[in-house]
């Protein structure tokens, strides 16, 4: 197996372990007698347990070696998926969701840093790609928990057994990972808690308004239909579906346009699309337009996060830690953008509220250059084939 298909192999896992554990919240909360208020207190918990955790990934991935890093890391994500059904009481469930949280954000950043060092190998784009092989595993891993949801299969039976399958398959697909560090990567031993510099954080600006857009859509679309257009509940899910397949569809073909047009042409006309969308959802009165406004806006973001990854890369003093930077400023806006969303169409309208979001997407849309002095390799520097021979296990 060559690195770029193991590497896919790892996006998609990762992405399948949440796409199985989203679809059997509802299980644990029946199980536990979670009030609305506790079970919110117990998904807040990954959210802090991954910012506490990306700061440090960058020191581990160097102690360790990256791919050492990434197979250790990848199997205690697989293995701790199996742990929040297992919680016997609320506070137990939210032990292991910090756990859950830790493992998701050190993997995601040294995963995408081995992403970027592959790509500087083969002198092209690969990360909108890997990114859209992540959610092609999340729509797997929620494919095959809502089947066994529908089955009343208990969550401790289906979550073990997708963690030991998915343990399986992160061991063999880690062994063949690149392995290859320049002499100054390899020198430079990264700092033990890394906070944003101040040209990651102007890189992160761009991918905190792409993640606020991108998080507030996918947990806001199904209640936005249903509220303002008056969808039924099988159209309220399926636009929450097909704004997924939209961000999928677009990751897993952007590369190609990154290579030709650049990061900040990508950005801009993806910000652009985005906006429009937003219009659409804001002006939707129907079903069928504003799962059109929520299509246009999941095609529009999806490249963001990629290139961003990319740019804070490249920005760094070792990938991971420039990743890990940005990492931390993106995960706090999808923490943040539910709840401001839903704040705001609280106090005015859910018009309104997306009104907000087409405004942060254009604000976005604007600060595109700052990724011009750290985009994507170049465009003819590259090798025969994308098959680097992987160094031994």
């Amino acid at each position: 197996m060559s690195p770029h298909r193991a590497l896919v192999l790892v996006f998609a896992l990762h992405g399948a372990v949440a796409g199985s554990f989203a679809t059997r919240i509802p299980w644990i909360q029946d199980r536990l007698d979670l009030s609305p208020g506790v079970l919110g207190v117990a998904l807040l918990c990954p959210s802090i347990g991954a910012l506490t955790g990306m700061p440090m990934a960058s020191r581990l991935a160097h102690r360790l070696g990256e791919r050492l890093a990434i197979r250790l890391l990848l199997a205690a994500w697989c293995a701790v998926l199996a742990l929040p059904a297992l919680a016997p009481a609320p506070v137990w469930l939210c032990g292991a969701m910090l756990l859950f949280g830790l493992t998701a954000g050190m993997s995601d950043v040294v995963m995408n840093a081995q992403a970027v060092r592959l790509e500087r190998h083969l002198g092209r784009s690969i990360m909108s790609g890997l990114h859209g092989m992540w959610c092609v595993g999340s729509l797997a891993g929620g494919a095959a928990g809502m089947l066994a949801a529908h089955l009343e299969i208990d969550a401790r039976a289906h979550l073990g057994t997708a963690a030991l399958v998915l343990l399986g398959v992160g061991a063999v697909s880690g062994r063949s990972l690149f392995a290859g560090k320049t002499e100054a990567e390899a020198a430079a031993a990264p700092r033990r808690f890394v906070l944003p510099s101040k040209a990651i954080a102007a890189i992160g600006a761009v991918g905190f308004c792409g993640t606020f857009a991108e998080g507030a859509a996918a947990d806001w679309t199904a209640v936005y239909l249903t509220e303002v257009t008056d969808a039924g509940p099988g159209t309220a899910a399926a636009s929450y579906t097909i704004f997924m397949l939209a961000m999928a569809s677009a990751r897993l073909v952007a590369d190609r346009f990154v290579r030709r047009f650049g990061a900040v042409a990508i950005v801009r006309c993806g910000g652009a699309t985005a906006a429009a969308g937003g219009v659409l959802v804001v002006l939707a009165r129907t079903p069928a337009l504003g799962i059109a406004g929520f299509a246009l806006m999941g095609l529009g973001v999806a490249a963001i996060v990629p290139l961003v990854f990319v740019a804070a890369a490249n920005a760094g003093r070792t990938p991971a830690e420039g990743v890990a930077g940005v990492a931390t400023i993106t995960y706090l806006s999808v923490l943040t953008a539910p709840a401001i969303t839903g704040w705001v169409a609280d106090a005015a309208s859910y018009p309104a509220a997306f009104a907000m979001i087409t405004a942060v997407l254009v604000v976005m849309t604007l600060l595109a250059g700052v990724l011009r002095a750290h985009g994507a390799p170049p465009a003819r520097a590259r090798v025969p084939r994308d098959e680097a021979a992987p160094a031994s296990a």
